[in-house]
């Protein structure tokens, strides 16, 4: 069978079916495309995927080089396939935690399905949870969604060891409102809603992105434009050489346009470069790498290309891996075109920026709304509707007044006649609400104010030739119709003028056009006063000739937008920017000549794919940094096939031609030393800003916190919480002691700081954000913020002060992925002015890793101090007297006290902890203890002034067949906190026995025993 005719055949199976196929089992097997396992399982299969699918036996690497657009598209399926079943795996593993929903209503129809495929459809219904606590959330099904369907809600995976007809996995659908779901077999009786017989949707994988890299790969028509791929099959060494002759041709029109950006020498040239190959008749197609280190303006350079592009009417799609990212570098772009406007918003119409509105949070960015395609097609259609209509009925107001005037008194007459009691509202009223509109609906509330022109357009119409009917009991003066009359076909009138050079495409409207919009408004709007003034009819009545002259003239020039097809496609086709994610540039169906990847080396090359291969595209321009973070792999078989490596990482390394960007503007100069020598072969230069001396600050006073230092924690031990991701309590306190200073001093200085905390595990994270809970959150409008990630999520961002903890701390430097070259050049390329390491000096050395390197760097600079030489530092909590021997009972602390009383920012406090607990541990007990939260085992005793609680209970320590009484001290919380820790600590002793329990709870006279119980066999 030929290459070709298998790719033909596999065109009529998308992902989804190989989906459906699996089994439960299938899909837990790490294994499955690894061995020959997957062609035995395969075989069990129908025919139609056996024959496709047989002779793929395994997950092969895909290579550095391809011999044809087959070889390079095919050699993605299989690590595409394994990595879906690793991403439902994982899905599946979590499942207790997932958002979930019941659905009360399911109806069968009739899927338009062509064979292979025999699947089912389903129109649902659905509705919170509301009869207990559903620790996923609400869930709102998506279109593209896996969801999990059963008759009862999972807690976990060991719920599904069940027969196959109690669950099914199910594809969301999605119809304008309605919810559909499609399934490979029919949903069992069992799985219906009926009765009392509930059923869950659970969430378990969104596949959107995942079909489309499908389709992008094996959706291969004649007519398919594969220019592009052609070029990055092998590395070709011509495609390095810029064609002299456009670049001179361009320099000067492009140097031009960008004179006044402030651009340096590396970024001028990266955009003059790529600028100049976008007609470039000497090179068929070309493919440019722009190298953006942290801090070195890429989002600026690229910016500044744009605007260029945009000028030059290239029409450019913009896309990254991410909503973050493209926001990013489209909100920068508006920054530049907001600036060089000339005629008000004209032109904005050209750029459009679209993909998922709640994803995005576009309201949330102002300076994104005018150009969001959803918010653009709203205003456009309900001010198409409306223009003519008010043009028309203004121009014959000015002309003949006194006409109109007598069709609203015959009217007016005709309902008195008619007895008819429908009338249109006090006259002192109308208008209002279209000038609400206009002030609203170029801000954030830009949508809402569309829908709600589209519930009043049909009553705009009906009004347009009499406009304002007055209550039965008043009729108008003449000059009082006129006036209100006019002003609320104005208001409407430059509603629709505004939108329309704002939103159009300078394409289908002229300049000439908007400029004449714009002096009707102008004119409109400086007869704004008149509103509150009847007596302005004779200011009107002057401008009223030259209002005309502007009318005919638009009405002539511009009856309306002429838009063949849907208006979404019309703006979308038509624009010269197009901003959106990688996977979602699949939707743009029109011709692009040029693509920009931004952020390139984190996109997959597989869904690279995508933009690529668009109608018409030439020119490919990816912007990145490949020795930061790559794209993220759930399937380690799929990981080691290099299905993570990015374009632009492999183009770089088979020797492609990088264009630096080498000045960094991010770091102080003692911050980028150890990254620009380790990762960038010292390439960087520190730029002139971060030299200067407003750049050295400092937020505290101890010499530890200059701009870099190392905090060794020699104390500190890593711990797998549950089994998982690896903590370190002590590192957590040291980070949490270190936040509070700083709040300290913001609280005294008034100085804004924000502040990152970044680990590389996820398991530290979650132990620092509980600990910080939401302590700093309401001081983000006084400037001060925390912000608490990993190190994955941090790529791309920058904060004031970065302080990271590395958690890894044992006797054989072993610090597993924490050595990846890549993970710590994000990690310590983030910080502005402070970068504070917290870490277990030792364990990094032994690791051999980049760490140990960096240890010896901040040794040999003077910036290496130990986290005990603070005086309150490292734990200042004595434990020790427990090691002594003087306390009648054995005393246990939990991690959260350890953080908590670390975390006291008063010695007195403190210290009187330590008084109580040695108390304790003789003997003593509160006579009176007053307490918060009802409970048998749990002691809360009030510290100082009651502000403060020290949470305690009695528990058992078993050792070979007894067991005694000891003090397991939890935690010193607030009041407010109490009710949460006793809830946590019922989970706790719920797994004890009767006899556990009773055996925690025994005392003597003297108070709790230390007797010795015989252990029951259990």
């Amino acid at each position: 069978m030929s290459t070709r005719k298998t790719r033909e055949e596999k065109n009529k199976i998308d992902l989804l079916d190989l989906v459906f196929s699996w089994s439960f089992t299938d899909i837990l097997n790490n294994n499955l495309f690894k061995d020959k396992i997957y062609t035995t399982l395969f075989l069990m299969r129908p025919s139609f995927l056996r024959d496709v699918f047989v002779g793929v036996k395994q997950v092969k690497k895909i290579p550095d080089n391809f011999s044809s657009v087959d070889d390079y598209l095919g050699s993605f399926n299989q690590p595409l396939i394994e990595e879906t079943r690793a991403s439902l795996c994982s899905g599946l593993e979590v499942v207790g935690e997932a958002p979930a929903c019941e659905i009360w209503r399911l109806f069968p129809f009739k899927l338009k399905s062509k064979p292979p495929q025999n699947r089912f459809g389903y129109n649902i219904l659905t509705r919170g949870i509301t009869s207990f606590k559903n620790p996923g959330g609400d869930y709102e099904p998506e279109c593209g969604d896996l969801v999990l369907l059963t008759n009862a809600r999972v807690k976990g995976m060991h719920d599904l060891n069940i027969t196959a007809d109690q669950f099914v996995i199910a594809s969301v659908l999605k119809q304008n409102d309605n919810i559909r779901l499609v399934t490979a077999e029919e949903i069992s009786h069992e799985l219906r809603p009926k009765g009392a017989n509930r059923i869950y949707a659970t969430y378990l994988i969104n596949m959107t992105t995942n079909m489309r890299i499908w389709w992008a790969l094996n959706h291969t028509p004649k007519t398919a434009n594969f220019s592009l791929i052609k070029k990055v099959l092998q590395y070709d060494s011509a495609g390095d050489n810029d064609c002299t002759l456009c670049l001179s041709q361009e320099k000067s029109t492009v140097l031009n346009l960008i004179d006044s950006f402030k651009l340096d020498e590396s970024q001028k040239k990266a955009v003059l470069n790529c600028s100049s190959i976008r007609q470039c008749p000497h090179q068929s197609s070309n493919v440019k790498l722009i190298w953006g280190p942290p801090g070195t303006g890429k989002t600026k350079t690229v910016a500044s290309l744009l605007f260029v592009l945009l000028k030059l009417r290239c029409r450019t799609l913009t896309c990254a891996p991410t909503n973050i990212a493209v926001l990013q570098v489209a909100e920068r772009l508006m920054g530049l075109v907001l600036a060089f406007l000339d005629h008000d918003t004209y032109g904005l119409g050209d750029i459009v920026l679209f993909g998922n509105e709640e994803r995005m949070k576009v309201k949330d960015h102002d300076v994104l709304v005018d150009i969001f395609l959803d918010y653009r097609v709203e205003i456009l259609n309900n001010c198409i509707r409306g223009w003519r209509p008010s043009l028309g009925s203004m121009i014959s107001l000015l002309e003949d007044p006194e006409g109109r005037y007598n069709e609203y008194v015959q009217g007016h007459k005709a309902q008195l006649d008619d007895g008819n009691e429908k009338g249109k509202g006090d006259p002192k009223d109308l208008g209002k609400n279209h000038k609400k509109k206009q002030k609203s609906i170029f801000k954030k509330s830009l949508k809402e104010t569309a829908k709600e022109n589209k519930h009043k357009g049909k009553k705009n119409e009906e009004n347009s030739k009499t406009e304002l009917g007055p209550e039965l009991d008043y009729l108008m003066t003449f000059t009082e119709f006129v006036v209100k009359t006019f002003y609320s076909l104005a208001d409407r009138l430059m509603l629709c003028a505004k939108s329309f050079y704002t939103h159009l495409p300078t394409s289908c409207i002229p300049l000439a056009v908007a400029k004449e919009m714009i002096r009707l408004n102008d004119q409109f709007s400086s007869l704004e006063n008149g509103k509150k003034n009847v007596g302005c009819f004779n200011e009107l009545m002057v401008k009223k000739e030259e209002i005309l002259k502007i009318l005919k003239s638009l009405h002539k020039q511009f009856p309306g937008p002429e838009i063949e097809g849907t208006t979404k496609d019309f703006c979308l086709s038509r624009a010269s920017l197009v901003f959106c994610t990688a996977s979602s540039s699949i939707k743009v169906g029109s011709k692009v000549q040029m693509v920009i990847i931004d952020e390139a080396a984190q996109l997959k090359e597989c869904e690279s794919a995508i933009p690529l291969r668009l109608p018409g595209v030439r020119n490919a321009i990816l912007i990145g940094d490949d020795r930061q973070l790559p794209a993220m792999v759930q399937s380690k078989v799929s990981e080691n096939a290099n299905f993570g490596r990015s374009l632009f990482q492999r183009l770089a390394m088979l020797g492609q031609k990088k264009h630096l960007l080498s000045i960094q503007y991010r770091m102080h100069p003692s911050i980028s030393l150890f990254p620009n020598k380790e990762f960038y072969d010292k390439k960087i230069v520190d730029g002139p800003n971060v030299k200067e001396r407003r750049y050295d600050r400092h937020f505290l006073k101890e010499m530890k916190y200059r701009s870099y230092s190392f905090i060794n924690v020699a104390r500190g031990k890593e711990d797998f919480d549950k089994g998982h991701s690896p903590r370190n309590v002590e590192e957590a306190t040291v980070v949490i002691q270190i936040v509070a200073k700083l709040f300290e001093e913001h609280c005294i200085k008034k100085q804004k700081v924000s502040v990152g905390v970044i680990s590389p595990y996820k398991g530290q994270v979650s132990l620092i954000e509980q600990k910080l809970g939401k302590k700093y959150a309401a001081n983000k409008e006084t400037g001060f913020s925390v912000s608490v990630r990993s190190v994955d999520g941090f790529q791309g961002g920058e904060e004031d002060i970065i302080i990271i903890s590395t958690v890894r701390s044992n006797r054989n430097g072993s610090v597993g992925f924490l050595s990846n070259h890549q993970r710590t050049n994000v990690a310590l390329t983030r910080a502005r002015y402070c970068l504070w390491i917290v870490g277990n000096g030792i364990t990094l050395v032994k690791s051999g890793s980049v760490w140990k390197d960096l240890v010896n760097d901040a040794m040999e600079r003077g910036r290496f101090c130990n986290a005990g030489e603070d005086d309150h530092f490292d734990g200042s909590f004595d434990f020790d007297f427990l090691k002594h021997g003087k306390t009648r009972w054995k005393i246990f602390f939990s991690d959260d006290f350890k953080i908590s009383i670390a975390s006291l920012t008063g010695k007195k406090t403190e210290k009187k902890v330590t008084e109580m607990i040695k108390k304790l541990g003789q003997g003593w007990r509160q006579p009176t203890a007053e307490k918060v939260v009802t409970s048998e085992l749990l002691e809360q005793y009030k510290v100082d002034d009651g502000q403060l609680y020290l949470v305690w209970s009695v528990d058992i320590m078993k050792e070979e067949s007894k067991c005694s009484q000891v003090i397991q001290v939890w935690d010193i919380s607030p009041a407010s906190e109490l009710p949460k820790l006793a809830k946590k600590l019922i989970v706790s002793f719920g797994r004890y026995t009767k006899d556990d329990l009773d055996h925690c709870k025994h005392k003597t006279l003297e108070g709790y025993a230390l007797n010795v119980f015989l252990v029951a066999v259990y």
